[in-house]
């Protein structure tokens, strides 16, 4: 739903206006540079939608880093790598858009390389024409590499998560980090089919946003210990319950 914003004090130019309701309504198609889709959908012409981007521009994405500046404090911002939301007690992940973004061929070399085709069955193309046609081919051929590397890595992103979700849901259910099941690098690495050395890249770099708070892929494995009746626990299980009986313990009583 478009929240109206034309009547809002403060906000008497067009551009304004047009600024706010792409961030507030169209942030995804602003990030991804769909300008057409922006215009479409907002009716505007080219000159308005320029004179919005520019004014979004001028914005400050980090606002309290002034604060931070004054007061010595580095803040780090962490934009997670995967998205996991419970549906209805059913655990949905996802890639975050904004580090998967769509790439795509741009259509008119596609058009430009099929009219060089039809125009070579009357035999009146020049060499310069040629010589750029081969050019184009082979920009569109490295493009289509390198989409085709970055759709590989996503998979390879997402089938990691999806492994680690699978063997440790009852964590992303609940929360409860004694929930959380010994898994060290060699279990993911033979459930995926990857190379241990892929899956400890990215559980060193990768977030991962739940309704518990984003974390570090990392923090999800651990060794395994063995109870006295013989049961495997992870050893975060064992570092939770300690953590708990320090807590409870009462702070003002002293040992001499």
């Amino acid at each position: 739903m478009h929240n109206k914003v034309d009547a809002l004090p403060g906000f008497p130019e067009k551009k304004y206006i047009f600024a706010l309701k792409i961030l507030e309504n169209h942030f995804d198609e602003f990030t991804k540079k769909h300008y057409e889709k922006l215009k479409k959908n907002l009716f505007l012409s080219e000159s308005e939608l320029k004179e919005s981007i520019d004014e979004i521009l001028k914005l400050n994405p980090k606002p309290a880093a002034s604060i931070a500046e004054v007061t010595n404090i580095r803040t780090q911002y962490i934009l997670p790598d995967f998205i996991i939301k419970n549906r209805d007690g059913e655990l949905e992940l996802s890639l975050n858009s904004k580090n998967a973004p769509d790439l795509k061929i741009n259509d008119q070399y596609v058009e430009m390389i099929n009219t060089f085709r039809d125009s070579q069955k009357s035999k009146s193309t020049s060499k310069q024409t040629k010589d750029a046609v081969v050019f184009i081919k082979q920009k569109i051929d490295s493009a289509k590499w390198f989409i085709d590397a970055i759709r590989q890595r996503h998979h390879t992103l997402y089938s990691t998560m999806y492994a680690i979700l699978q063997f440790q849901y009852d964590f992303f259910l609940t929360g409860d980090d004694r929930r959380l099941k010994p898994m060290i690098l060699k279990d993911i690495a033979e459930i995926t089919g990857l190379d241990i050395s892929t899956v400890s890249r990215v559980a060193n770099s990768k977030f991962v946003e739940t309704e518990f708070g984003t974390k570090k892929l990392k923090s999800f494995f651990s060794e395994s210990m063995t109870t006295q009746e013989g049961d495997e626990v992870s050893t975060l299980e064992v570092k939770k319950i300690l953590e708990d009986i320090v807590d409870r313990e009462n702070k003002r009583k002293t040992i001499f």
